[in-house]
């Protein structure tokens, strides 16, 4: 497939989905590949390390647009969308000017709040990640506008491509730190967003030159004040409510407990990730569009959520069941306790990923309210989880609490936006009983060979990818891939 066939514009839904799959698909297998060896040169405590740069960073990057990057996508003409895109990347540079200070005269008291003394040498590269990671948040929204949903797809393989030869380059001549898995990370985020700044200035820069001044950049931050008032706090929250247990957990435990719980999360939202970010894009421009032109999207989400379901529920009950063993076949023995965190979290993990695309919804109604409102719960409910589990000292305490809040908390949010797109509540819930169904007799195998007949691990692992592969040929031919073509590319 020609690379410049991701770089033209499509009105096509699932066209669109298609393109940023692609794109997330191969980025996100070369981390997957690359993951087992990885995991092999660097050990749990250099993960640890880097999951707490990365919590610190990623919690202040999404806010570095205080949120007007989600306006880009509102504006009628092009013209008012550039001036808006222009006041995201003002704020992007003065979030990083502030973040150069707080790491000036508090970064001490930052690395004994997190007992993480490993990470003052790489205090300085803060700032720099919280610019790239808000400017490629900028351009990546106006992306979205314009449809070319293919630069974000070269853009995210350029930068995993350059992550992941960095760690392996590194990691094999000896340099096995943390500080090499947080420079590979920087490395791969400042060069994808270079490469996708220089194709929107080679595309737009004649948008921007002609009518991106002073006084419309003014007046589109006045115009759209309230995603930096309200809709920024709900992000901040959100976004602070997912480095929670990092920083919670390096607080009450250990680095290398850390490690165990990155690299866990990190395999059960990977695979997801790679649907759910290419949907939750264009989910957002296309419920934008059904919103101004029919004002409800019910119908549009309840056969999103049913395909969500279709996904996800399969895996993550596998991953319930054998997290153990897959973790120590692919990763090395001294990772089986991250397999153990992710039989946990794996429900909590599907319940966020059936309802995070719908998170949009909020910003298209603009209800940033209702999204403060749910933002604070997940924050609430995910610290007292952690909190007892740190006072009690017991590591499977705090995670059996944080995914049985979470399931709760997201369960919070898809009702939420059921009833704010209109959907029909009880239609989606006999789809996700149908799904269970569709998936209880694997799960039923898998737990009999594994608990009632102590199978080998590695008898259980290939009956499982037999069974899976099975499933979503079968059903997949028959139920998913043609309906999602046929109902999701309903506005071509």
């Amino acid at each position: 497939m020609n690379i410049s066939s991701f770089t033209k514009p499509s009105n096509r839904f699932f066209s669109n989905v298609l393109k940023l799959i692609t794109g997330t698909v191969i980025a996100q297998s070369l981390g997957i590949l690359t993951m087992p060896i990885v995991t092999r040169l660097f050990s749990p405590d250099a993960f640890g390390i880097a999951a707490i740069f990365t919590s610190m960073t990623v919690m202040v990057s999404v806010i570095a647009c205080l949120r007007y990057e989600l306006a880009i996508m509102l504006p009628e003409s092009k013209e008012e969308a550039a001036n808006v895109l222009g006041v995201s990347i003002g704020l992007v540079l003065v979030i990083t000017f502030f973040s150069i200070v707080i790491v000036f005269f508090w970064g001490d008291h930052i690395i004994h709040l997190f007992h993480a003394v490993g990470l003052k040498r790489y205090l300085w590269m803060i700032p720099v990640t919280i610019f790239f990671q808000g400017l490629f948040l900028a351009m990546n929204y106006w992306n979205s506008r314009t449809k070319h949903f293919g630069r974000l797809s070269v853009a995210q393989i350029i930068s995993s491509v350059t992550t992941q030869v960095a760690k392996l380059s590194a990691g094999f001549a000896g340099f096995v730190s943390g500080g090499i898995l947080i420079g590979a990370y920087v490395l791969g985020i400042a060069v994808s967003s270079v490469t996708l700044g220089g194709q929107i200035w080679r595309d737009d820069k004649k948008v921007f030159i002609n009518n991106v001044h002073w006084k419309t950049v003014i007046d589109g931050f006045v115009r759209y004040k309230k995603f930096p008032v309200i809709d920024t706090w709900g992000a901040l929250l959100n976004s602070i409510s997912w480095q929670l247990p990092v920083l919670m957990l390096s607080s009450f435990f250990s680095i290398s407990i850390v490690g165990y719980y990155t690299l866990g999360l990190t395999v059960i939202r990977m695979p997801l990730n790679i649907i759910s970010n290419a949907l939750s894009q264009v989910f957002y421009q296309k419920a934008s569009n059904q919103k101004n032109t029919i004002g409800k999207n019910g119908e549009l989400v309840e056969k999103l959520m049913d395909k969500l379901m279709f996904i996800g529920i399969l895996p993550t009950m596998v991953l319930t069941l054998i997290g153990e063993e897959i973790f120590t076949l692919v990763f090395g023995e001294r990772w089986f306790e991250a397999g153990r965190y992710t039989q946990i979290l794996a429900p909590w993990i599907f319940f966020w990923f059936i309802s995070s695309p719908l998170s949009a919804l909020f910003s298209v109604y603009e209800r940033q309210g209702s999204a403060l409102s749910v933002h604070f719960i997940i924050f609430f409910t995910r610290a007292m989880s952690l909190y007892i589990g740190g006072i009690y000292e017991n590591i499977y305490l705090a995670l059996g609490l944080l995914s049985i809040t979470g399931i709760f908390a997201y369960s919070v949010v898809a009702v939420w936006n059921i009833r704010l797109s209109s959907a029909s509540g009880k239609k989606i819930l006999v789809n996700f009983s149908k799904n269970l169904v569709y998936c209880f007799s694997i799960c039923i195998f898998l737990y009999l060979i594994k608990y009632i007949f102590h199978v080998n691990s590695i008898i259980i692992i290939t009956s499982s990818i037999i069974m899976v592969s099975l499933f979503y040929i079968i059903f997949g031919n028959k139920y998913y891939m043609a309906s999602l073509k046929g109902i999701l590319n309903n506005g071509k």
